[in-house]
């Protein structure tokens, strides 16, 4: 693909996205932006130093089902997709600064229908135990208390089954993923992301037959 000016990095929470997004952002000289910044929904159920829960996010992933958080995160995804879209499309006129946008609102069912010039997408995948490790270390789950945990638990549940529902749809519709093991660095990833929408004849498909994964742990 030629004269690329949009990269779209999708995924599930915790794989990497917005630190590889960042990295080839700052290579191609792009702008970059995350779809949680379009609007917000419960998002990560855990403390940090500047942050507290607040009580509607806590009863969200207290209250609710596996089933019911996907449920509720995919509703909000499709009511985003306008203004996703939009953005993308501004960006890939021709003169208009390069955009990369990652996050896990790339739905993809809606990018395999973008018709859009100049796009390229990839989506990021993980080992559920690298994604278990990673919310766990983000919320420091050996300090905190039984509650606080049962929250990790149930985002991290929502977490490994969108990466599921995510794989399904991206193998089905022949679409390019990158599979990043626990020990990749960041400059490795955004190489492979390059490499893989950069070879794409449309968004999120290039000519490796499949859309089968890039990377290897």
């Amino acid at each position: 693909m030629r004269d690329l000016r949009v990269v779209l990095i999708g995924g599930t929470s915790n794989t990497g996205k917005s630190t590889v997004a960042q990295a080839v952002a700052e290579r191609l000289g792009f702008e970059h932006r995350s779809t949680d910044g379009l609007a917000r929904h419960p998002g990560r159920p855990w403390r940090t130093p500047d942050h507290e829960v607040p009580p509607h996010v806590a009863e969200h992933y207290a209250t609710l089902t596996t089933g019911e958080l996907v449920a509720s995160v995919l509703a909000h995804y499709e009511r985003l997709w306008p203004r996703i879209e939009e953005l993308i499309a501004a960006h890939a006129r021709p003169g208009a600064p390069g955009l990369v946008l990652e996050g896990s609102a790339l739905l993809p069912e809606r990018v395999a229908r973008l018709a859009v010039p100049r796009t390229g997408a990839v989506w990021l995948t993980a080992d559920d135990a690298v994604l278990r490790d990673r919310v766990r270390a983000a919320g420091r789950y050996e300090e905190a208390t039984a509650e606080e945990q049962l929250l990790m638990d149930r985002f991290l549940a929502r977490t490994v089954r969108y990466q599921a529902l995510t794989v399904d749809a991206v193998e089905t519709l022949g679409l390019d993923r990158v599979h990043v093991g626990g020990g990749w660095a960041v400059g490795e990833a955004a190489d492979a992301v390059l490499a893989v929408a950069a070879a794409q004849v449309g968004p999120g498909r290039s000519r490796r037959p499949g859309g089968s994964p890039f990377g290897t742990d």
